[in-house]
């Protein structure tokens, strides 16, 4: 299996850390996983126009077929202006709307207050949902005072990661279950 974690900005190194954090729970537990991080800051994407993802060239094409040819995602995004990073709306739109059909996302947001915790609700989810995604139900959110030098120092945000790491991963389990019981035609 593979689980594709996509840091959604260009800038800072706040979500970066929180996606790390998780796929490196999956890979210290869980060795049949090959978990990779996209960092958004490590490509020169360029700007969708409206083609088949398929006819894209350089980072573009190389971030979109590991996007395409995973089974689950850990999608992190900073909170900018109230609203997710056009880095990451970006992204989205490079890929087709049915890119996550039958996959499982778990989500973490990062912030510079509380004031930005429901982003994610309104602004994530409908377009990953639209994507036919299988969202995790909770996400993470996190603080920029969850944090010190580089470095995660809540207790309590890394507990939701951990288990935000392992949610991820039952639910890709179980939605395999589901699949097999009801054939290749389940409907989502």
């Amino acid at each position: 299996m593979k689980v594709i974690g996509i840091s959604g900005s260009i800038v800072g190194s706040k979500t970066r850390i929180a996606v790390q954090h998780i796929l490196n729970r999956i890979n210290q537990e869980h060795e049949e996983i090959d978990a990779e991080l996209i960092d958004l800051s490590s490509y020169q994407l360029v700007f969708s126009d409206g083609r088949d993802y398929r006819e894209y060239t350089g980072d573009t094409k190389e971030v979109l077929e590991k996007v395409m040819e995973a089974d689950a995602y850990i999608i992190g995004t900073p909170i900018f202006q109230a609203s997710i990073p056009g880095t990451l709306k970006n992204l989205f739109d490079l890929l087709p709307n049915n890119a996550f059909q039958d996959k499982v996302v778990g989500i973490v947001a990062t912030a510079g207050s509380g004031k930005h915790y429901l982003v994610p609700e309104h602004q994530l989810k409908p377009v990953l949902s639209y994507m036919k995604a299988v969202i995790i139900p909770k996400y993470v959110f996190v603080e920029e005072k969850h944090y010190y030098q580089k470095r995660l120092v809540d207790d309590d945000t890394i507990f939701r990661l951990n288990r935000l790491a392992d949610d991820t991963v039952r639910g890709v389990n179980v939605f395999s279950e589901i699949k097999k019981v009801k054939g290749s035609a389940f409907p989502f």
